[in-house]
């Protein structure tokens, strides 16, 4: 069995379009092939700019998205009520190495899903996705 097969058979997976919104080239790879790995459809923005203008374009086709906090352009504080304007129900999962409790508790507040917290681990992100994703 191969790592990848490896990892289907122990990790939650799924069908679902996720957009991963992070400026590190190093994530992109890790965390697409993962994701990939796993199931889902990635879309990549590499600022918050470039996902409010991805999200925006693509009503009803983005199941979840993955945002890191700390970002030039566009930071993940205010790319997340852009992404709530556009959508009130839409499922953001925080993502970052850097930022304070306050920060996340708020967004947390605000209607952010889950905290995922730098560096990722593939389990961690495979079962928060599922529970965000079925989460009614």
């Amino acid at each position: 069995m191969n790592p990848s097969e490896k990892l289907k058979s122990k990790l939650p997976g799924g069908t679902e379009t996720i957009m991963l919104v992070d400026d590190q080239d190093a994530i992109w790879d890790f965390m697409i092939e993962a994701l990939q790995t796993l199931g889902y459809s990635v879309i990549l923005a590499e600022n918050g700019l470039d996902a409010v203008e991805i999200y925006r374009s693509n009503p009803g086709q983005i199941d979840c998205v993955i945002l890191d906090m700390i970002m030039p352009k566009m930071g993940g504080h205010n790319t997340f009520y852009q992404l709530k304007t556009l959508n009130p129900d839409v499922k953001v999962i925080l993502s970052s190495g850097y930022v304070s409790q306050e920060e996340v508790d708020d967004l947390l507040k605000q209607g952010a899903k889950a905290f995922i917290p730098k560096p990722h681990r593939i389990s961690d992100i495979a079962k928060e996705l599922r529970s965000v994703l079925d989460a009614k």
